[in-house]
């Protein structure tokens, strides 16, 4: 995923050396050598990320994050202090301004670009989000009063199997307000995430007999879990596996020894922007199911998407973005309901939009467009990766066929995809989009049907 990434340094060489960096991995880079030229630039560019230098002269880093924060306009961008400064007060004090990181120089590559892709896929998810909500204001629907600065107690799930680490964490987190829960074993954690909602997940990187990865993949993979937060811990010589586990999805990590201060601060940032998220998802889902959800399905309806979807449109546009369209229709659908009656019809229709939210992420939008045909927008996602997820969703419904009650046997369904993609240069109209790829679904029927044209 490609974004645009704000550099500050008063340093040349530094802007370089980043800059270079960056680039490498696709990325669009913006340079600043002072703070009052980084504000600036944040304002009038809205960047996807910043990477903060903090010892420059006039305003330094962590005066330039507070007064980031602090604008509404510019507040929810990702931050991370790029900075010789190693001392963990310095470190507790950026991530107090408001930091998502705090990277010591000489920087670590593979802990950087780590870093830059989960701060980024964060970002894409919680733009979504505000995007909704902002869609829900137009049809003036009240949302609920709140902040998302809350960051005290909450309920903390701790994976760690070494007993004196354990006891000396729960202390420090329940000495926060915390509630603690700790296990020693990933099937332990399994379960009680299966039985219980928590705030926050923590996980060792150290355990004896396991991969503490394995439960950051399974919580990511997991519906109910996919959006909570997760920190890990390791020590300072694992950074490979610290990156592998922020590919996977984890939200923050803290290194061995585990100072106080710094685990306060780093648990802080997760509570209140878990919360945050909560707040977004709970008003959007409270006030726009009735007027903007198909009932039947909890896909969204046409009505939610003529509102949202030019503004998905003009983002992905002004950004040079890619944005992909999924068309999806069931295969012979009307001979089920004339067979077994629009009661089973309503069953697979349910069964089917239930297996395609599994495999879509939260930033992906399933909309029923009438009967048995369906929309599916993916932003930021390129045709070629659109259409493999249009194959493992077409797979996904094939596979299985779907249990219909009174019937002996269950049902085979079939669906067929269409999927077009935006072309930067020649579309401008969000209406067009969604036509190319209801030629396509129509091409796939012409194909023969259960199969992915585009």
């Amino acid at each position: 995923m490609s974004a645009r990434i704000l550099v500050v340094d008063d340093t040349p060489l530094n802007l370089k050396v980043l800059e270079a960096k960056l680039a490498r991995d696709y990325y669009f880079v913006t340079t600043a050598s002072s703070g009052p030229q980084a504000l600036e630039i944040a304002q009038a560019q809205r960047p996807d990320l910043i990477l903060l230098d903090v010892m420059m002269p006039d305003m330094d880093g962590f005066e330039v994050c507070e007064r980031l924060k602090a604008n509404a306009v510019i507040k929810h961008i990702p931050v991370v202090m790029v900075t010789a400064l190693s001392d963990v007060k310095d470190r507790v004090h950026g991530l107090e301004s408001g930091a998502d990181d705090f990277l010591t120089k000489p920087i670590n590559e593979t802990a950087l670009l780590a870093r830059v892709r989960s701060l980024l896929r964060l970002k894409l998810m919680m733009d979504e989000w505000r995007m909704r909500e902002e869609t829900a204001t137009r049809f003036a629907l009240p949302f609920e009063e709140g902040t998302d600065e809350n960051d005290k107690g909450g309920k903390i799930l701790l994976l760690e199997d070494d007993s004196y680490s354990a006891e000396h964490l729960q202390k420090d987190l329940t000495a926060m307000g915390c509630s603690v829960t700790a296990v020693e074993s990933i099937d332990k954690a399994l379960d009680h995430v299966a039985q219980d909602a928590y705030d926050l997940v923590m996980i060792s990187l150290d355990l004896r007999d396991e991969d503490g990865l394995r439960l950051c993949a399974n919580l990511r993979a997991a519906e109910n879990t996919r959006t909570l937060p997760i920190l890990l811990m390791s020590q300072d010589t694992d950074m490979e596996r610290v990156a592998r586990g922020l590919d996977l999805g984890a939200n923050d990590y803290i290194m061995r020894p585990i100072e106080t201060a710094e685990l306060s601060a780093r648990t802080r940032t997760q509570l209140r922007q878990k919360r945050y998220y909560d707040r977004l998802h709970r008003n959007y889902e409270h006030h726009l199911s009735l007027a903007l959800v198909d009932p039947l399905t909890g896909a969204y309806n046409r009505r939610y998407l003529d509102m949202h979807f030019p503004a998905i449109f003009a983002r992905s546009k002004n950004e040079t973005r890619p944005l992909s369209v999924l068309s999806l229709d069931l295969d012979h659908f009307k001979s089920v309901n004339d067979r077994f009656g629009h009661a089973a019809g309503d069953v697979v229709l349910k069964e089917v939009i239930s297996r395609v939210k599994q495999s879509l992420r939260p930033a992906d939008l399933v909309v029923r467009m009438g009967g048995e045909e369906f929309a599916i927008l993916t932003p930021d996602t390129p045709l070629a990766t659109a259409l493999n997820v249009a194959e493992r969703l077409r797979l996904a419904i094939a596979t299985k066929p779907i249990e219909i009650e009174g019937q002996a046997e269950p049902l085979p369904i079939t669906a067929s995809f269409g999927v077009a993609s935006l072309n930067h240069e020649s579309d401008k109209d969000p209406a067009l989009l969604l036509e190319r790829a209801d030629m396509a679904v129509y091409h796939a029927k012409q194909a023969g049907r259960n199969c992915t044209k585009s």
